[in-house]
């Protein structure tokens, strides 16, 4: 094993040392000769020749290219102590702005397999300042695995950029994007990238970015600090000249487990990341989520919170959506009301949960620049049974839109074990309207009021659409099912809306005394079965 300190002069001055072969020449970044270079070696070659074996600092390569690989690197790496496997970058990365890494562009002349024109394409984020993160990045070819070590010969720089060749020892990547024509042919898109400990995001053909995944939460929302486990080698295999799925896996690492990824990348009008998660604990981990979810939500039609704007709403997404074991769908709008709140719903073998954007009115947001109207959806389909667990939901205050404030991940209701592996397998798919999900009629829009003169009761106004509802109009005559958990009724009604084609709800509730929370629910009923999901609300007086 090569000795990490020589091998970060050599990369730096122009060298590349492939794995158990001689230095050749690949690129001079400064004047010096190559008879400088030269010299150079003799002078390193020594302490190239004394490194200990597994000192854990050159990229690791996994004993087969593929998932049993990686499981095997995720399982060695936790039968041994915890080391971040990040090296301290020089000070003059570390002291870059975000302004001045925004300046840093990628060439797109140095895109990976361009020269090749294939339908994927990979470009690289530079590393330093708030970009905390060190990836090593290999590609498959066959059976040849080979590593793309850190040049600065990727990036292009701003005129005013000063960096010489001892700023970059030690730099790494900070994580990558995937290009793909995903809305012309013969135009590349961004489908989904991979930045920031072990998240991710991508965009189906139409829509643009907005909330984001990762593959593990630890001790998220619970007493404690939360840990965020961080990739640190990305494996991607070289996709067909044809190929429309691109496939890779990842290494992930953190003080109570490592972790081996495989992500099958499908780009589309529905973009879809089948993922396998295999999990090795090194102590015991009480509270865990499987594929958590990230988004942003300010306010909307049900806050009572409000902010001195011009826009009627602000967030990436409006509600969460759950199918569960049972077979009921529930729907649970979010809120910013200046507390933190957790919701666990309880549940077996889900059919899948997700954090859904379904206002898609540009004049309910206008703003003609975010375009939260064109903000895509993630739906979480298990593989296989998960057994017994909750959807867990956060919601964090916040005073701006700048910042993800929900989570929504899946918690097993029991521990991981020290020693004892796990392994899930889901499919996320990013989409826009998701017209199945649910398979019944739904809560368009939550509404709310203050009762005048009653400061712990709450007037609320929901409007449901349903598969029919709009030929049969008032003749449609549904059941409707609410109900109020530690709050009272009153003043119920319901009617066809004519305007908007939907069935009108409304009520009011009072909170009993001493209560912080009341739990509402609500549902049409028609023809002896439901016949819309179960709109659940927390409101909290």
């Amino acid at each position: 094993m090569r000795n990490p300190i020589a091998l970060r002069y050599l990369c730096a001055w122009g060298l590349r040392v492939p794995f158990g072969s001689e230095p050749e020449f690949f690129l001079l970044e400064s004047d010096v000769s190559k008879r400088g270079l030269a010299v150079l070696l003799a002078i390193v070659a020594p302490l190239l020749a004394a490194a200990e074996p597994g000192d854990g600092r050159e990229p690791l390569q996994p004993p087969t290219p593929d998932f049993n690989g990686i499981k095997s690197l995720a399982r060695q790496l936790a039968s041994r102590p915890f080391e971040d496997h990040r090296q301290e970058l020089s000070r003059r990365l570390r002291d870059l702005t975000y302004d001045q890494l925004q300046q840093i562009g990628f060439d797109e002349r140095k895109s990976i397999w361009r020269r090749e024109r294939l339908p994927f394409q990979l470009q690289l984020f530079h590393p330093g300042g708030s970009r905390e993160d060190q990836i090593n990045l290999n590609l498959i070819d066959g059976e040849q695995v080979s590593a793309v070590p850190f040049s600065r010969d990727f990036f292009i720089y701003a005129d005013n950029a000063s960096f010489s060749w001892p700023d970059f020892r030690g730099a790494k990547f900070a994580g990558f994007r995937v290009l793909y024509p995903l809305n012309k042919p013969n135009k590349l898109d961004e489908v989904i990238v991979f930045q920031g400990a072990s998240y991710y995001r991508a965009v189906p053909a139409g829509l643009v970015y907005g909330l984001s995944a990762r593959v593990l939460a630890v001790n998220c929302g619970e007493a404690g600090a939360e840990e965020f486990p961080r990739f640190r080698d990305f494996w991607i295999e070289r996709p067909d000249r044809e190929g429309r799925t691109l496939k890779l896996w990842g290494l992930f690492d953190s003080a109570s487990l490592a972790g081996a990824a495989e992500f099958m990348i499908v780009p589309g009008p529905e973009t879809a990341t089948r993922v396998r998660v295999a999990l090795y604990p090194r102590v015991e981990v009480p509270r865990y989520g499987i594929a958590p979810l990230s988004s942003m939500y300010w306010f909307g039609k049900n806050s009572q919170r409000r902010f001195d704007e011009v826009r009627p709403e602000v967030h990436d997404s409006d509600g969460l959506q759950i199918g569960t074991g049972t077979g009921e769908w529930l729907w649970r709008p979010l809120d910013n009301t200046g507390k933190l709140r957790t919701s666990s719903f309880i549940d077996k073998n889900p059919r899948g949960f997700g954090l859904i954007q379904r206002e898609r009115d540009p004049a309910c947001y206008q703003d003609l620049h975010a375009q939260y109207q064109r903000r895509p959806s993630a739906w979480v389909h298990p593989s296989g049974e998960w057994g017994a667990g909750s959807v867990r939901l956060l919601e964090i205050p916040s005073d701006a839109e700048f910042s993800d404030n929900i989570v929504a991940f899946w918690s097993p209701l029991l521990p991981l074990k020290a020693g004892q592996p796990a392994e899930f397998a889901y499919e996320v798919l990013w989409s826009g309207d998701m017209p199945d999900l649910p398979p019944l009629g739904r809560a368009i829009a939550t509404r709310s009021g203050a009762v005048s003169g009653q400061a712990r009761t709450r007037r609320f106004t929901l409007d449901f659409g349903c598969p029919g509802l709009e030929q049969l109009g008032s003749a449609f005559n549904p059941e409707v099912v609410v109900s109020a958990a530690h709050g009272r009724l009153s003043n119920r009604s319901d009617e066809y809306n004519q305007y908007q084609h939907t069935w009108r709800v409304a009520f009011d509730v009072a909170a009993d005394e001493g209560t912080d929370a009341v739990e509402l629910r609500a549902c049409l009923r028609r023809e002896g079965g439901v016949c819309t999901e179960t709109w659940t609300y927390c409101w909290t007086p």
